[in-house]
């Protein structure tokens, strides 16, 4: 397992990177497949792309890609053939590692006076093997990695998956209009947490290799030696990515900004927008509320804990000793945004948002997160210290 945080290095690229013809392509899902993992992978489903198992390269969406803007979606064919051609879809890689549902722990009924036995079940993970993961997407697998792995209590259930994964990334070679992961240092480029790294350029794929396990995948292909040329290729697609991406979130001082801001009208008026549907939670990669219930079967002697996941916008999420305390839309938005957006920051050291705009695209009327932090910032209602200028 390669972690993807701000520690791990790749193999410079100049020493180990190869070049992989597009009709060997077929190779390293097959190679995937022998090392006895289950390879998940972008396919069409439902008009959208969406990560499933995948055996072929027949199931990748192949000449196809996705046009996004706030609160809109929709394929479309490319003018070429490519596999990668696309952005991100509604799904993120969260469900594998974190699963929306689990059980955590089992109780039986031991005997008629009540006395009961608890388990924590043990999950014999499967082998993921994630082929094409995006910078931003890495970057949220770090901060979850931050959230389960690395604080006083370690998820059981996320490390057994995240220590079986093996992670094939794909580098950008093209933007959407909701992306912004420039703004949060999060890409387009893969630059760390990956076993290989792909850049689909013409006629193939550059390979990067981030690990020894990537190494030991790499070396089972038939690859050629990468020259030049093809790094050339390489750089160049990965930079029209960059030039692609027009949406920016300044975040100078967002901790303060928002958090001294908590009652500005701005959190009023996007309120009247906001359905608290919990879309922009549920397809965040990087959200982990969840809510736990006991289901007890037919005989009453047999009770699952269930772990699901659940958002700041549902109104029983802040219930609390006989009350809501975010009673109201207005309230569970600006929860959601200064978490995500400033206090993240005091519990984990860093943002909770990577940039990937999946929250801008699923959000049916089209709110846009770094419009509201731009509206909240050009009208700061903070006083400022005294004898300072404005």
């Amino acid at each position: 397992m390669t972690q993807p945080d701000s520690t791990s290095s790749t193999v410079a690229p100049n020493e180990e990177a190869q070049f992989l013809p597009t009709d060997r392509l077929q190779l390293l899902i097959d190679a995937l497949i022998a090392d006895d993992r289950v390879v998940i992978g972008p396919t069409i489903e439902q008009q959208a792309i969406v990560y499933e198992e995948i055996s072929s390269v027949d199931d990748l969406p192949r000449g196809w890609t996705d046009v996004q803007s706030p609160g809109n979606y929709r394929l479309e064919k490319r003018d070429d053939d490519t596999y990668f051609g696309y952005v991100v879809g509604p799904h993120s890689w969260k469900q594998f590692l974190f699963p929306p549902l689990t059980v955590v722990a089992t109780a039986d009924r031991e005997s008629a006076d009540t006395k009961w036995s608890m388990q924590a079940p043990q999950e014999d993970p499967l082998r993921y093997a994630f082929l094409g993961v995006r910078a931003c997407e890495l970057a949220a697998i770090a901060v979850q990695d931050r959230v389960f792995l690395q604080g006083p209590y370690v998820d059981p259930v996320y490390r057994a998956r995240r220590d079986a994964a093996f992670i094939v990334a794909v580098n950008c070679t093209q933007a959407a209009s909701t992306c912004f992961c420039t703004s949060m240092n999060t890409g387009p480029k893969c630059k760390s947490g990956f076993d290989l790294a792909l850049t689909e350029i013409d006629g193939g794929f550059l390979i990067e290799c981030g690990s020894e396990a990537g190494a030991v995948i790499l070396k089972s292909l038939e690859t050629d030696d990468a020259g030049s040329r093809h790094h050339d290729l390489a750089e160049n697609a990965q930079q029209q990515a960059v030039e692609q991406i027009s949406k920016t979130l300044d975040t100078g001082g967002i901790r303060d900004l928002l958090l001294g801001n908590l009652e500005h009208p701005q959190w009023e008026e996007v309120a009247n927008r906001c359905l608290s549907c919990t879309n922009c939670t549920m397809v965040c990669p990087t959200c982990f509320c969840s809510t736990v219930t006991d289901v007890a079967d037919l005989s009453g002697d047999h009770v699952d804990r269930k772990r699901q996941w659940d958002s700041c916008f549902n109104i029983d999420f802040s219930y609390m000793n006989g009350g809501v305390v975010r009673n109201n839309v207005k309230s569970r938005y600006r929860q959601w945004l200064t978490h995500k957006l400033a206090s993240w920051h005091d519990q984990f050291g860093e943002s909770g948002c990577v940039g990937c705009g999946r929250c801008l695209t699923w959000c049916p009327p089209g709110i846009d997160l770094t419009e509201e932090v731009a509206a909240i910032r050009l009208h700061d209602l903070r006083v400022p210290p005294e004898g300072s200028s404005s």
